[in-house]
């Protein structure tokens, strides 16, 4: 069987992956357990793969297919971002603006603080997500007025302007700016003006209690065990994650996107023109030997999603789970580099021990990678689980008795002891690298 084709588009021609390859590449993914969902890539508005992958409802024994709807979680940014540019547009505020023109009252400390400066996550607004108690008021309702009280009075992580930090406070803040400057909640401003004028009938504001037809549930796997996700009350994430969609209709999207509409070209280029840190309004975009890239990756209870478009080749790739961990915006890299003509090996098969609950315990601890940067290390139950600085908690597997592997995303725990017998630290590897850590 062939396993590339050669296409020529707006004069560069390259060798693709067929489409049989590209499902061979999801199907690996699947088989070990990395991905449950649904995957569509797309070129120059021509379907190469639209295919459901595993359950949309375990309980039901439901498939995944295209035109299931999943949450998008921080994929959510980029329409906020687009809603904000259409407000511009409409001469109801400027990016310019301070936000404490839409906040009454406004703490001092955000008086710098611009709309560009919450859409580049460049404000310094310390992200609510990441407080220590997050994980125990998320199932309580909090519109976006309530939220804002969260994060007031704290100080800024960082002068406005001078670095870069993701914030979902931000964005929580765009929205609620959003329905300042228009007069009309966030969900119906983002579909009067986004979703129905682009025909995107199957995306919306995923609200807790609608009847939402071929929604997918959301579950994550502890060890062996899958359960049903933590219960999230959406009005928490609200313009930083809140809304819905399916593969089919983000091809729309990015068919949009591609066509110019509702934006006008200079905004446009202010919409994916990059900051600190590779970010733009919603967007992230890098540029690799010559060829741009644009992607934003979405992670809330259950889900795990990422949009990959490389505008060039008229390219586009999702990848929406709902099963955690997933490897979604590996997988979605895996089948941008297949439909570019590159090589993506299939991802390496680990196998995984069990190892005696007291053998695992020895490794509980507080491992510092960098000064500020600690990766913690619990026991729950006989699942080792670990949670990095500001990141969410993922389990890891044994490989070895001192060698541990995680599933969300390619990487490796080696544990280290010294001479006695007691573990002493342990190496990260990831990417490439080797990041040690002492045991503090």
């Amino acid at each position: 069987m062939r396993t590339l084709l050669f296409l020529c588009a707006t004069a560069i021609c390259y060798a693709q992956a067929t489409p049989e390859r590209l499902k061979e590449q999801a199907q690996a993914y699947f088989d070990q357990g990395r991905f449950n969902g649904s995957v569509l890539v797309a070129q120059g508005g021509k379907t190469l793969l639209s295919s459901g992958f595993g359950m949309a409802n375990f309980e039901w024994n439901i498939p995944n297919a295209p035109d299931t709807k999943f949450r998008l979680g921080s994929i959510t940014k980029q329409f906020t971002a687009m809603g904000v540019l259409l407000l511009e547009q409409q001469g109801k505020l400027k990016v310019s603006d301070p936000v404490c023109k839409f906040v009454e009252p406004c703490p001092a400390a955000w008086k710098p603080i611009t709309i560009h400066h919450i859409l580049t996550h460049t404000s310094g607004i310390p992200n609510f997500t990441s407080f220590p108690d997050y994980m125990k008021t998320m199932a309580l309702p909090s519109p976006p007025a309530e939220t804002l009280k969260r994060y007031q009075d704290k100080p800024l992580d960082f002068d406005p302007g001078t670095k870069m930090s993701y914030s979902n406070s931000g964005y929580v803040l765009l929205g609620y700016i959003i329905e300042k400057a228009s007069g009309v909640p966030y969900d119906s401003f983002i579909r009067a003006n986004i979703l129905t004028p682009l025909g995107m009938n199957d995306t919306g504001y995923d609200w807790n209690g609608d009847i939402l037809p071929r929604r997918a549930a959301g579950y994550e796997k502890q060890g062996a065990v899958m359960k049903n996700a933590s219960f999230i009350d959406m009005s928490i994430p609200h313009a930083a994650g809140s809304m819905y969609s399916t593969t089919l209709d983000l091809m729309k999207w990015d068919a949009a996107l591609r066509a110019g509409k509702l934006l006008t070209p200079e905004n446009y280029r202010r919409y994916f023109t990059p900051e600190k840190n590779n970010y733009a309004y919603g967007w992230t975009v890098v540029k690799a030997d010559g060829v741009e890239t644009i992607s934003h990756g979405g992670g809330i209870n259950g889900f795990s999603t990422m949009i990959m478009r490389v505008p060039s080749k008229e390219l586009v790739v999702v990848t929406l789970s709902n099963v955690l961990p997933s490897q979604a915006g590996r997988l979605a890299s895996d089948l941008v580099n297949l439909a570019s003509g590159k090589e993506a090996p299939k991802p390496a098969v680990n196998t995984e021990i069990k190892l005696p609950v007291e053998t695992l315990k020895q490794y509980v601890g507080n491992y510092e990678l960098q000064p500020g940067f600690v990766l913690s290390v619990t026991l729950e139950g006989e699942q080792l689980m670990t949670q990095a600085t500001g990141q969410a908690k993922v389990p890891v597997f044994a490989k070895s008795e001192s060698t541990f592997f995680l599933k969300v995303v390619e990487a490796e725990i080696t544990f280290e002891k010294d001479a006695s017998g007691q573990v002493k630290g342990l190496t990260l590897h990831q990417g490439g690298r080797k990041m040690p850590a002492t045991r503090q």
